[in-house]
This record gives C-alpha cells, sequence and structure tokens, in this order.
C-alpha cells in the first residue's frame, strides 16, 4: 500500500503543477517546464549546408517564388549565389506543391539530383521514404522505385556513371536504369532472416552502421554487407497501445555469450548479374566485418575490409582483391589488451600507396601514415595528448587536420600538423574556450566552423584556413544568447577532484543565482558514467542545461564528473582502466567524487545527495544509490539496464570480456544484484517499447526489490522507445514527473 500510494501522490502532484506554471505571470528570468519543452523560445539556429567541390557548397533555402525549398550553392571566394534546383522544378505531375527535401545528393557531374522525401521512421534514426530523380538538363522530375508501396526505400545512391540509381528495399538491394526505368534485383531474398544491404538491430547499434552497399568506382560493381540472422535469438516487444488487441514486434537481438548474426560480403558484378561472396578468415559468427569501402579513390578491384574478432581486441585491416573468389591480404592488424577501436577516418593519399591511420598502441590517440604493402607504419602525431577526430588531409600543402585538446579535456580545438610530424600548431584562436567543430571544404582553403560552450549556445561561421579568418557569419543566435544571459543562474564552475591513487577527474557544477556559501544546499549529480559518452564537456546542451538551471532557480546545485572509462582525451590507460569492470570502478569513481566534493565544500547539504542519468546513466545511477546509501539518498534511473548478462553481444562483451570468463565482473558490474541494499528514495522510469535497454531488464529489477520488500517508485511510458519522446507531451511529462520527484524527496 505504501509504494502505491507513493505513486499516486506523486501523479496528483504533477496534475496540479501544470495549471499553476500556466497561471504564472511571465519572467524572463525564471524558466519554467513549458517554456523549455513546450515551445520554440530556446531552440538555437542551426546551419545546414554540404560542401560540393573546391570551396563552394549547397544548402536548403525557402524558396521565394513557390511552396517549398530551393537548393542554392554559394561559392565561398567569389561570394556567389546560385539556386541550383528550385522549388518550382520539384513540383510532381499532377500537384500543386513541392516535394518535401529531407535530403538530397548530386551527380558526379551534378546533372541530377537525388531527393529524399515522405520518410517513416523504422527504428532509432533509421527511415524508409521516397526516392525522386530531377535531371538537370530536360527538367524531368521521376519517382524511383517502379511499383514499389510509398515510403518503403532506403539509402538510394546514384551511380557514379550517373546511368542508375541503387536502394534498398524489402531487405534487398535493386538498381534502376533512369534511362529505360528497368528494374533489376541485384540480391533476391527468400527468408526474412537475410539482410542485404542494410543491417540488423545489433549492427546497426553498436557499430554504427547504416547503409550497407558500396558503388564501384566504375559504376560495374557494388559490395554489399549480408547480415543473416537464422538462430539468433528473437526479443518480443509487446505494442498494448496501437490497437483493440496487443500487437508484437519481434527483432533478432544477440544477448551476451548468445549467438550473433553471420556477416559476409558479396560483391555484384551488374553485367554478369553475378555475386562473388568475400572469403574473410575465421567463424563469420564470432567475427565483426566493422568496415568496408572501396581501396581508394578510382580503385575498382580491391576493397579494404576491417574485421573485429568477438572479444574486439584485434582488428585485422585486409585488401581483398574482387577479382578473385579467395584470397585476402591482412596489411595492418591492431592489437589491445583491453579493446580495439573502430577506425572511421582512414583516408587513402592520392597516390594510393598509404592511408592514414588512428591507433592507441604508444598510449595514446596518434595519427600515422600506414603503407599500403603493410610494411611501414610512420607516427605523424606525437605527445601525450589525443587526437580525437581526423578532419581532411591537404595533400598539396602536406598537412593534416584534426581535433584534439591537449591542455582541457572538457574542449576541443583544431590543429594542423605536417604530414611529416613537423609543423604542430593550434588553428583555433588562443583565445578561444569552448567546444569547437569544422567541416573543411574538399581544397581545404574554408571551413565551417560551429562552437559552443557551457553557457553559450554559440554560432557557426565561415572561415578561411589555415588562419582561421573569419569571412561570414552563417547562423547567429544572438537572441536565444541574449535570452539565456537574462536568466538568473550563474556561470558553470568546471573544476578537478583527486579521489586517491593520483586520480583527478574533471567535473563541473551550477549554482543557484542567490547563491549564499553560508547556507546548506542539496546536490543532484547527472551521471553516464560508460564508455560510450562523456558528460563533463564545455559544451552547449541545450534543453538539459535550461532544465537543469531550472532546478538550480528552486534551490539545487548541480553537478556532473566524468570518471574513468568515459571517452575523454586522456590517453588510452584512463579510457581502458575500466575494462572487465564496468560497474564497478565508474561508480566507485563517482561516490569518491561526491565525498571529496563535501568536504571542501561546506554548502552541500551531505544529508541531501541525489543523483540521474538516462541509458547508462540509469544504471551507474542503480549502482550509486545500492552500493553507496551512505552517499545518496535519492536516484532517478531512466532505461537501465538492471543486469550486463541481458544487453547485446557488441557493446557489453567489447567492454567486460565473454560471461564465462568474467562471471565476477558481470555479477558485481550488474545493479540488481546489489538491490537488497536499497536505504534511499528510487525511482525509475522505462519506455515499454525500448528496443535498446529492454522493460525487461527493468521488470527482473523490480522483481528483486520486491523480494527484498523495498519501496520505490515506478513510471512505465506505454510503447516508447529509449528515448522516451513518442507522443504528444511525452517529454514534458517526463521532466515534469522528474522535477516533482526531486522537490517531494530532495527537498530544496
Amino acid at each position: 500500500m505504501r509504494f502505491q500510494l507513493c505513486a499516486v501522490t506523486l501523479l496528483f502532484t504533477l496534475a496540479v503543477e501544470a495549471p499553476a506554471y500556466a497561471a504564472e505571470k511571465p519572467d524572463p528570468s525564471l524558466l519554467t517546464l513549458d517554456r523549455i519543452f513546450s515551445g520554440r523560445e530556446f531552440k538555437p539556429r542551426k546551419f545546414s549546408a554540404r560542401w560540393l567541390n573546391g570551396n563552394s557548397y549547397t544548402k536548403l533555402e525557402k524558396s521565394k517564388e513557390a511552396v517549398g525549398n530551393d537548393i542554392v550553392l554559394y561559392e565561398s571566394k567569389a561570394g556567389k549565389r546560385t539556386v541550383l534546383v528550385s522549388a518550382a522544378q520539384l513540383v510532381p505531375s499532377g500537384a500543386s506543391t513541392a516535394l518535401t527535401v529531407e535530403n538530397y545528393a548530386f551527380s558526379k557531374n551534378q546533372s541530377l539530383v537525388l531527393i529524399y522525401t515522405n520518410s517513416k521512421r523504422v527504428w532509432r534514426q533509421q527511415t524508409r521514404g521516397d526516392y525522386w530523380v530531377l535531371d538537370r538538363t530536360s527538367h524531368e522530375l521521376k519517382k524511383l522505385g517502379g511499383d514499389a508501396k510509398p515510403s518503403t526505400l532506403m539509402f538510394a545512391k546514384i551511380a557514379p556513371t550517373g546511368d542508375r540509381v541503387a536502394y534498398v528495399r524489402d531487405r534487398n538491394i535493386y538498381v534502376e536504369d533512369l534511362r529505360t526505368g528497368q528494374i533489376t534485383a541485384v540480391t533476391t531474398t527468400e527468408t526474412p532472416d537475410i539482410i542485404n544491404g542494410t543491417f540488423d538491430w545489433v549492427y546497426e547499434e553498436e557499430l554504427r552502421l547504416r547503409d550497407g552497399f558500396r558503388w564501384s568506382p566504375d559504376g560495374k560493381r557494388i559490395a554489399f554487407w549480408q547480415i543473416n540472422t537464422e538462430g539468433v535469438r528473437k526479443f518480443t516487444i509487446i505494442n498494448n497501445t496501437d490497437g483493440f488487441y496487443p500487437r508484437t514486434i519481434e527483432s533478432a537481438y544477440p544477448k551476451t555469450g548468445q549467438r550473433n548474426p553471420i556477416c559476409r560480403i558479396g560483391v555484384a558484378d551488374l553485367q554478369r548479374r553475378s555475386t562473388t561472396w568475400v572469403h574473410l578468415p575465421g567463424d563469420e559468427r564470432d567475427h565483426y566485418v566493422a568496415r568496408m569501402e572501396w581501396a581508394g579513390e578510382g580503385n575498382s578491384d580491391e576493397l579494404v575490409v576491417q574485421q573485429l574478432n568477438r572479444l574486439q581486441n584485434t582488428n585485422r585491416v585486409m585488401l581483398v582483391d574482387t577479382r578473385k573468389s579467395e584470397g585476402d591480404t591482412t596489411i595492418l592488424t591492431e592489437k589491445d589488451d583491453a579493446w580495439v577501436n573502430i577506425h572511421n577516418e582512414m583516408k587513402w593519399l592520392k597516390n594510393k600507396a598509404q592511408f592514414t591511420w588512428i591507433s592507441e598502441r604508444d598510449g595514446w590517440r596518434h595519427l600515422y601514415l600506414a603503407s599500403r604493402n603493410g610494411k611501414k607504419f610512420d607516427l605523424v602525431t606525437s605527445g601525450e595528448y589525443d587526437v580525437i577526430q581526423l578532419l581532411h588531409v591537404d595533400e598539396k600543402k602536406k598537412c593534416a587536420y584534426f581535433i584534439a585538446s591537449p591542455e582541457n579535456p572538457t574542449q576541443r580545438y583544431l590543429y594542423c600538423i605536417q604530414l611529416d610530424g613537423t609543423g604542430l600548431r593550434r588553428l583555433t584562436p588562443s583565445d578561444a574556450t569552448g567546444t569547437h567543430s569544422y567541416s573543411i571544404s574538399p581544397d581545404g582553403s574554408r571551413a565551417i566552423h560551429s562552437w559552443s560552450s557551457f553557457d553559450d549556445p554559440g554560432e557557426t561561421e565561415l572561415i578561411s584556413l589555415p588562419d582561421h579568418g573569419k569571412l561570414q557569419t552563417l547562423a547567429n543566435n544572438a537572441a536565444l544568447r541574449k535570452r539565456v544571459q537574462a536568466l538568473k543562474r550563474q556561470p558553470v564552475e568546471i573544476f578537478r577532484v583527486e579521489v586517491g591513487s593520483g586520480v583527478v577527474l574533471d567535473g563541473w557544477i551550477m549554482k543557484p543565482a542567490g547563491f549564499d556559501p553560508k547556507q546548506k544546499y542539496p546536490l543532484l549529480v547527472y551521471v553516464y558514467g560508460e564508455p560510450a559518452g562523456q558528460t563533463v564537456l564545455d559544451r552547449w546542451s541545450g534543453s538539459r542545461y535550461l532544465w537543469h538551471t531550472l532546478l538550480t532557480q528552486r534551490g539545487y546545485l548541480i553537478m556532473s564528473v566524468d570518471n574513468r572509462g568515459t571517452p575523454a582525451p586522456r590517453g588510452r590507460e584512463w579510457r581502458k582502466s575500466v575494462y572487465r569492470k564496468i560497474g564497478i570502478i565508474g561508480p566507485q569513481d563517482q561516490a569518491a567524487a561526491v565525498r571529496e566534493v563535501l568536504k571542501s565544500r561546506e554548502f552541500i547539504d551531505p544529508k541531501r545527495v541525489g543523483i540521474w542519468g538516462w541509458s547508462g546513466g540509469g544504471s551507474s545511477s542503480l549502482h550509486a544509490i545500492f552500493k553507496f546509501p551512505d552517499v545518496y539518498h535519492t536516484a532517478i534511473s531512466i532505461a537501465p539496464v538492471p543486469n550486463q548478462r541481458y544487453y547485446d553481444t557488441i557493446y557489453q562483451e567489447r567492454y567486460m570480456g565473454l560471461p564465462n570468463d568474467n562471471v565476477d565482473g558481470y555479477r558485481d558490474g550488474s545493479a540488481m544484484n546489489f538491490a537488497h541494499q536499497l536505504k534511499g528514495n528510487l525511482l525509475l522510469i522505462h519506455g515499454t517499447g525500448d528496443d535498446n535497454c529492454h522493460y525487461q531488464t527493468t521488470e527482473l529489477l523490480i522483481n528483486k526489490l520486491i523480494q527484498h520488500n523495498k519501496r520505490f517508485t515506478m513510471m512505465a511510458y506505454p510503447n516508447r522507445t529509449h528515448a522516451i519522446k513518442e507522443g504528444k507531451n511525452t517529454t514534458r511529462h517526463l521532466y515534469g514527473l522528474m522535477t516533482s520527484y526531486l522537490m517531494q524527496n530532495l527537498p530544496p
């Protein structure tokens, strides 16, 4: 009865809270949940563009002549603006309005433009939609797919020869001839277990793979992934809300230690209408084909493949001669005692004899030049700092541009270095702080530069390189900046805290506007704490920052700390010290940081310390409230994984190893095994339609809590995914729920 009463009281509080906010007189200095989540008052201006060639870029702009958007070209040096495709050209025959352009791509000679529209969500970021092709010379607009149902095509790409388009439909790859309209099936699938040209759940989520095919540079062949999920156990989600009777949704989901899908690479010869299967070493179920591309510009004979073993501690980079049915050449092998990372920034030099590579083999993420024959491996960057991301290689100037932050792991800047390892210099101005990102033009002379900081939404500008000279403001957030500056708040304080044994953690803390060091304040900790995310970053975080600011206006201190194992640019040892100890070292670091902060900041009330987090942060919040009841008194856990054994193979085994080889680690790293130690207030939140961190695991935790007679509060969002954002008012309701729970159980 106590649990039921608690839940009813909570929901009643929410019901009466909304009208109270609505009745408040508008005060620009005070935040409300409605201001943050129900309107667009705090939406930043974004600039979306793509480089076309040289230093020209294209973007969508509202048309002045028709309802819809034009595709506009800007020549960044000359400053010339040209409408390449007008909205009027995108009006289908018999229609009165233009296609809604959700994405677009040009053919190599820019005579064709491919338009993506009418998309429908599949899961997470993946969608299906319709594709149209506009011939800019004949002005003919044609829909692709023949008699395909609306919103069923994916990943369409124009052939390098400009005469065909390939796309995925219903797990198969098709090629459509733009001259004749003939549609040819490149693959045929007789069972739903076979997926061609795209991916199953685990490959998409954990290897970040979406479109699964590549045109050869000569347009004669298509290389593609094929996933076979036969034998992979299915996970069932029950949809109770979209019909008179429940509907079940099944997907292949390999949990730790279970059978993986088979993955292989096929090369389809479009003239011969035959497919050759690439032979790769090892068991196809216990290796991952993590990356695959044609091996350099103009190379239509060789593929370069990155293959991980199941433990993901070895990455073999292989050249595959597609003219042969068997045979591969391993040109590079990356190994680690913990795990290795997939390389996303492999760039072939124009001589085709070298490519770039990022490795941690000397203890830091550094840039190397590797030879095609595997005999040379030359270090380009060196020193005790990490190359966070390689952006561009300018072969004419023999230099590489990359993101790094040697002095401050919470920030990001642009650096440049000569390919012989000399001339390292920071290009982001020395007086600039925060987080900086760059999209560099193909010729290396221009960049679209965006920046923000913790308290500032920042802006986007066009700059010249390598001098970083500002040429033009592309998106100015002056109005939003003014609204943020009008809020009652204090600037964030970014700090460091030592937690013992020489371990120093980065953190930030937000204080109330009228902060009085003689008072006692409750502390709410925001946490993630796993290798997939970093929370202590000097960058704008939008609605989360505003919600935290709202809480400071109500008398809370908000803090976040990055424990060891988070992906901060602090070297290999920092990141991989948690190997086989996820859920063990992180929560220990977090609790130690809170204890140290309590010692040094007497204005924090040690009896009112709370913590909240989502996904991995939801798991970290459970560890905190269960394992350290002397430190934390209230926790909000959203979409957690209470038992690591129930998460997927690729993510969990990467960091924990196989379950049979790390029994103690999986047990001690799973929060539900410590549920009997709960003493404080716990709010569990989960979407029942979560296909990532399954609602099942929260139900298992609930059973544990019931078994040990523990009181807690629970909120299930029907049929919501891991993001818990679907449906009208969901986000507003979620944050209202959390706000009320904190006000009741961690009162300011």
